[in-house]
């Protein structure tokens, strides 16, 4: 049976690996909550709504290998929701595996998998003058604190604790039934 490999970034490890500074004209916050996305509706949402829970930032796309994880992402959604949330932010940056309009994407995410948990606007999350203002954030050590790691495919994870404060990145394959996910949840 071939091992699995699940890696996982925690401000220790970071701290092992050679930093890479990023430079952004851009102001950058300090903390999760002083940002704002647009829901796929386009409404404004004021991220400051999550505080008090743990925050699981998902880059999701509809026609990825990966895709089948909406439905158990959306089940630790609904059984853990009192204390976590799960945010999906659909990309196309990965071979064009979300051509849909918001409109489209929800509809998919919604008749496919059921997904209730707050899904937002397309966005970029590689590193570059278009990778929006939240990726910008989890990405850019300066700015979280530790992390550099920008996803290197559909469905990385981003953990950030009830504080504002990313803790963990998390690889495309980890799942929430992932061990090593389960204890930087702390369940």
């Amino acid at each position: 049976m071939a091992a699995l490999y699940i890696a996982c970034f925690t401000p220790a490890k970071a701290a092992q690996r050679p930093a890479t500074l990023v430079h952004n004209n851009q102001p950058m916050a300090t903390s999760f909550f002083d940002f704002t996305a647009n829901s796929l509706e386009g409404q404004p949402v004021a991220l400051s709504q999550f505080k008090g829970k743990k925050i699981i930032v998902i880059n999701v796309a509809s026609k990825c290998g990966y895709t089948p994880q909406y439905a158990d992402w959306e089940q630790f959604y609904q059984a853990n929701k009192d204390e976590v949330v799960v945010l999906g932010f659909p990309c196309n940056e990965f071979m064009g595996q979300e051509p849909g309009s918001a409109a489209e994407i929800a509809e998919f995410c919604q008749r496919n998998y059921g997904v209730s948990f707050p899904m937002f606007e397309k966005v970029n999350v590689k590193k570059g003058p278009d990778q929006a203002p939240l990726y910008q954030w989890l990405t850019t050590p300066e700015h979280n604190g530790w992390n550099e790691q920008e996803p290197g495919w559909n469905f990385c994870k981003y953990l950030i604790n009830e504080k504002g404060e990313l803790t963990h990145f998390f690889p495309s394959n980890v799942k929430p039934d992932s061990q090593l996910f389960l204890e930087a949840m702390g369940l």
